[in-house]
């Protein structure tokens, strides 16, 4: 997308260049410059950089991986029994088979 800028013009990033991007209302970004370059980058919320430093973990990957594995395979339950499994106070039992 090409726009013209005047004098007195700010410049304003289109909705659809900011949807792409994943910037909302509320977010913060930083700009930096790079010889004519114009950098803007959109800055993570403390939970959103938690979110990302434990995706990057490879243990949390190889649970995930299971998880979806499982859920492939068929082995799912009901939410219902799911919650009721974790606020038991006693030992949940596994599920098995399909």
């Amino acid at each position: 997308m090409t726009v013209t800028l005047k004098p007195k013009t700010e410049i304003v990033v289109p909705k659809s260049i900011r949807r792409k991007a994943g910037i909302k209302p509320g977010d913060q970004v930083e700009f930096s410059v790079t010889g004519r370059v114009i950098n803007i980058t959109p800055k993570l919320s403390p939970d959103e950089l938690q979110d990302e430093r434990e995706i990057r973990d490879p243990k949390v990957r190889a649970t995930i991986r299971q998880g979806y594995e499982e859920f492939v395979a068929g082995k799912t339950r009901p939410m219902a029994e799911f919650l009721a499994e974790r606020a038991s106070p006693k030992r949940p039992r596994r599920r098995t088979g399909a």
